[in-house]
C-alpha cells in the first residue's frame, strides 16, 4: 500500500437478514445489541457486480460481517470434539514428522472433520429436557471455529519438540518429561504474548486481511449461514470436494507423472542430465521445472493459485524467473565450487563429494576438534543450497526495509505514544466493530503471559547443571523475534506469504555461540520458532474477529490447544524415539520411519555451530551467505525512491510500488528443494483466478472463488491421509504401485521420465 494515500473507509457489503433488508457498517455502530440469528441468515442471492479493487477488500465483500451474539461458544460439543480433535491432530502430525512422507495436517482437515463430528453429534443425542444443555441447537459456526482453533493449534508440531528429539538423538541429552513439555509449551506461548500486543498493528484494521484465511472464513460461513445462496454453496462445495477427491489419488499413486508433465523430459527420456537439471521436477531434488506442468493439487495447492493476491503471485513468479537463470550459471560457472556435487541436495558434502562425517571432528562433549577438522576438512554445500540460503537472508533484510519504507505511517499509529498497549481501540473496520460487543483480552494478559512464559523457557533452558542456551542467549534472540515478527507478520497480512528466517537466526547464532552446535540448535526455539507462533497467533486472532468469536474465547482456545499439544507431541515423539533410534539416525532411514526433520536441525547445528566461523566468516568459501543479510536491507530503497518521487499515478511510479522485494528475492532461490512440477500450473489458475475471474466475473470470484479453494485442498488432503495409512507406509507397511510408464523405475528414470537422481 503507498504510503502517499489515506485509505478510505470501506462500507461492508450489503448482505440481508433474518430482521432488515440490508446490513452496512452503519448497522453495526449503531446496533450492535440487536438480536440476530446468525443460522437462519441468507446472503444476498446476487452478489454485487462491482470489481474488487484493492486486494483487501476481499475481507469485506466476500465474507460477512454479521453475528449473533447470543450463539453458545463453548459448549459440551466444542468441548469434546475440541480435546478429542486436539489430541488426535497432535498425534498424527508429531508421527509425520518422522515419516519419509512430507505431510502434514492441514487447519481445513481439522475443519471438515469437526464440521462431519459437530453436525452428527446433534443429529443423534436427544435435545429435548435436559439434554438440551448438552445439545443446544444445531453445531453453530463459533463451536466450529473454536473447536478448529483448538485443534489446528495443537496440529502444529512445536519447534521445541524437534529439537528435543533431536538432542536425544544426536548428542544423547536426554530431558526430565516435565523440563521437555514445560520447554514446548513456554516456546509457544512466548509467541502468543508478542501477538497480544501486535493486534492493533497486525489484527484489528482492515488491511491485515490475511488471503490465506479468506477461504476458510468463506467455508465457515457457506457451511452455516443460511439461505438459498448458502445451500447453492454448500452443494457446490461438496461436489468440488467430491471430485478432488476421487481424482487425487490418480496421479498421487498410480500414475505419478501426472506429479511433473514435462514436454522436454519426455523427448529426452532420461538422456542428458542437463535436460534433468533444469526441466525435472518430478521427484525429489530432480530438478527446478522449467515448462513443468503438474494436475497434483496437493502440490499445486502450495502457490495458493486461488487466495493469493496477483500482485503476491506475479512477484514470487519473477523470483522463479530470475532463479531459473540464476541457479543454472551459478552451478555450470562451478560457483561456490559445487559443480563436481550434486545439482541439487541440502547435505552436507567432503572434499571428495561424498556424504560428510560430522561426528569425526567432534570431541565428545560436541565441541569442534581442531585437529580432527584439519585431517577430515571443511564440509561442503552444494551450489543451488548456498544460493537458497543467500537468498532466504536476502528476503529477510528485504523485508525490514520494506515495512520501514511502505508501512511506516500505519507502524507510527500502532507504536505512537505507545498506543499498542491499549486495549480500547477505535478502528475504522466492519469486522472490527462488529466485535465491540465483547470484552476483549486485556494487554496485561498478553504481557504477563509473555514474561512467564520467558521465565519458564529461562529455567528449562538449564539442565543438569549446564546451560542449553545461556539465560542472556534466550533473552536476546526472543527480542530478535519480537523485531522480526512485525516485519513478517505485515508481509503474510497483506500478501499471504511467509518470510523464511532460519537461515538468518543460524548464522547469528553461529557468530554468538561460535563453536556450540548445542547452543546454536536450541536458538531455533527462541529466534526461529516464537517469531512463527507469533504468527500462528495473529493469524487466529484475525479468524476469531472475522467470525465473531469472542476474543477471551479465542485466547482460551489457543491456550487450550498449546496444552494438549505439549503434552503429545512429548508422549508420542518420546516414544518413537526409543523405539525407532537406529532408523531415525540412519541418513537413509526406511520405509517406514526417517528422521529426516530431525536430521536437518542437526546437520544445521553442525555447519553453522561448530564450524560457523571457518564456513561462514568473511573470506571463508560462504560468507556471502552472512552478509546477504545486509545486502538485502538496500533491495526495497531503489522503488520506493523511483516510486516516491514519480508523477502520481504515472506508469513507472505504479509498476515500483507492485514490487515487493522480499518475495522476489526469496523467490529466486525457492526451487532447489523437493518437487517442482507445481509452478507453471499455479500460473495459468492464479492468472484465471486472480485477474481474469476476479475483473471478468466478479459475482462468481465473490461468491465461488475461495470456495473453490477450500473445497481443493480439503478433498486433497483428506484422500491424502487415507493414502498415506493405506499404501505410503504411515501405518508401518508401504505399497509400492507396479512400475509402468507412467510409474517409471527410479533406478532408471525420474517421475517425469527425466534421467534418474
Amino acid at each position: 500500500m503507498s504510503t502517499k494515500e489515506e485509505v478510505p473507509a470501506v462500507m461492508a457489503p450489503d448482505l440481508p437478514h433474518s430482521e432488515s433488508e440490508s446490513f452496512s457498517e452503519k448497522d453495526v455502530k449503531e446496533d450492535l445489541t440487536r438480536k440476530v440469528d446468525v443460522e437462519a441468515m441468507s446472503i444476498e442471492e446476487d452478489v454485487g457486480s462491482e470489481i474488487i479493487v484493492k486486494d483487501e477488500d476481499v475481507a469485506l465483500e466476500v465474507i460477512s460481517a454479521q453475528d449473533d451474539p447470543t450463539l453458545p461458544v463453548f459448549t459440551f460439543r466444542t468441548v469434546i470434539l475440541g480435546i478429542g480433535l486436539s489430541a488426535f491432530t497432535s498425534v498424527l502430525s508429531t508421527i509425520y514428522t518422522f515419516k519419509p512422507q512430507n505431510a502434514s495436517v492441514s487447519q481445513l482437515f481439522c475443519l471438515i472433520i469437526a464440521y462431519v463430528l459437530g453436525t452428527a453429534m446433534h443429529s443423534v443425542m436427544p435435545s429435548k429436557g435436559y439434554w438440551r444443555y448438552l445439545n443446544p441447537g444445531p453445531f453453530n459456526i463459533k463451536e466450529h471455529t473454536i473447536i478448529v482453533i483448538m485443534s489446528s493449534t495443537a496440529s502444529t508440531v512445536a519447534v521445541a519438540m524437534e529439537i528435543i528429539a533431536a538432542l536425544d538423538l544426536f548428542y544423547n541429552i536426554k530431558l526430565n518429561a516435565a523440563v521437555a513439555i514445560f520447554q514446548i509449551f513456554a516456546s509457544q506461548m512466548i509467541g502468543y504474548g508478542i501477538a497480544g500486543l501486535l493486534r492493533t498493528l497486525l489484527v484489528y484494521p482492515t488491511y491485515a486481511f490475511y488471503p490465506n484465511y479468506i477461504s476458510v472464513v468463506n467455508l465457515l460461513q457457506s457451511l452455516h449461514f443460511g439461505g438459498v445462496l448458502n445451500h447453492k454453496k454448500r452443494r457446490y462445495f461438496w461436489i468440488v470436494f467430491a471430485a478432488i477427491f476421487c481424482w487425487e489419488w490418480i496421479p498421487q499413486y498410480p500414475f505419478p507423472l501426472l506429479t511433473a508433465i514435462s514436454i522436454v523430459c519426455l523427448v529426452d527420456n532420461g538422456r542428458h542430465t542437463f535436460v534433468r537439471n533444469l526441466f525435472g521436477a518430478g521427484s525429489s531434488n530432480e530438478g527446478i521445472g522449467l515448462f513443468s506442468f503438474g494436475t497434483s493439487w496437493t502440490l499445486i495447492t502450495q502457490g495458493y493459485p486461488l487466495v493469493w493476491p496477483w500482485r503476491t503471485q506475479l512477484n514470487s513468479y519473477i523470483g522463479m524467473a530470475i532463479g531459473y537463470l540464476a541457479l543454472t550459471l551459478a552451478y555450470y560457472n562451478n560457483a561456490f565450487d559445487g559443480r563436481s556435487i550434486p545439482w541439487m541436495s541440502q547435505s552436507l558434502f567432503d572434499k571428495d563429494g561424498g556424504s560428510y562425517n560430522q561426528s569425526a571432528i567432534l570431541t565428545p562433549d560436541n565441541d569442534v576438534d581442531h585437529s580432527k577438522l584439519a585431517t577430515v576438512g571443511l564440509p561442503r554445500y552444494t551450489t543451488s543450497y548456498v544460493i537458497s540460503q543467500m537468498c532466504y537472508n536476502f528476503s529477510l533484510g528485504a523485508a525490514i526495509v520494506h515495512v520501514l519504507l511502505w508501512h511506516w505511517p500505519d507502524l507510527k499509529r500502532a507504536f505512537g505514544g505507545m498506543r499498542f498497549l491499549k486495549s480500547n481501540q477505535d478502528i475504522d473496520d466492519p469486522h472490527f466493530q462488529a466485535m465491540k460487543k465483547y470484552q476483549e483480552v486485556p494487554q496485561w494478559w498478553y504481557m504477563a503471559l509473555f514474561a512467564a512464559s520467558l521465565a519458564i523457557g529461562i529455567g528449562c533452558s538449564y539442565n543438569h547443571g549446564e546451560w542449553l542456551l545461556p539465560a542472556w542467549s534466550v533473552i536476546l534472540f526472543t527480542f530478535v523475534s519480537c523485531v522480526i515478527a512485525i516485519c513478517i507478520g505485515f508481509i503474510a497480512a497483506t500478501t499471504g506469504f511467509q518470510i523464511q528466517i532460519k537461515f538468518a537466526m543460524n548464522i547469528l547464532a553461529a557468530f554468538v555461540h561460535p563453536g556450540k552446535p548445542v547452543a546454536v540448535m536450541y536458538v531455533n526455539l527462541y529466534g526461529n520458532s516464537t517469531a512463527y507462533q507469533t504468527l500462528a497467533m495473529l493469524q487466529d486472532l484475525k479468524l476469531g474477529q472475522y467470525v465473531k468469536i469472542p476474543p477471551r474465547a479465542t485466547f482460551a482456545a489457543q491456550m487450550a490447544g498449546s496444552i494438549i499439544g505439549s503434552i503429545f507431541n512429548y508422549t508420542m515423539m518420546i516414544s518413537i524415539v526409543n523405539n525407532n533410534r537406529e532408523a531415525l539416525i540412519d541418513p537413509i532411514g526406511t520405509r517406514i520411519w526417517s528422521g529426516w526433520i530431525i536430521q536437518g536441525y542437526n546437520s544445521s547445528s553442525i555447519a553453522m555451530g561448530a564450524l560457523g566461523k571457518e564456513l561462514f566468516a568473511y573470506g571463508k568459501p560462504y560468507y556471502l551467505v552472512a552478509f546477504a543479510i545486509f545486502i538485502g536491507l538496500a533491495f526495497p530503497i531503489p522503488f520506493w525512491l523511483v516510486h516516491k518521487f514519480s508523477p502520481r499515478g504515472s506508469l513507472i511510479g505504479r509498476s515500483a510500488e507492485f514490487v515487493i522485494t522480499p518475495i522476489v528475492a526469496l523467490y529466486v532461490g525457492y526451487l532447489p528443494y523437493s518437487v517442482n512440477g507445481q509452478w507453471w500450473t499455479c500460473l495459468v489458475l492464479g492468472y484465471a483466478s486472480q485477474v481474469w475471474a476476479r475483473k471478468h466475473r466478479p459475482k462468481w470470484f465473490k461468491k465461488y472463488n475461495y470456495l473453490t479453494s477450500a473445497a481443493l485442498d480439503g478433498g486433497s488432503q483428506v484422500i491424502l491421509f487415507i493414502l498415506s495409512f493405506a499404501v505410503f507406509g504411515a501405518s508401518g507397511n508401504a505399497v509400492a504401485f507396479p512400475n509402468w510408464w507412467g510409474n517409471p523405475d527410479p533406478a532408471n528414470l525420474s517421475v517425469d521420465r527425466c534421467a534418474s537422481t
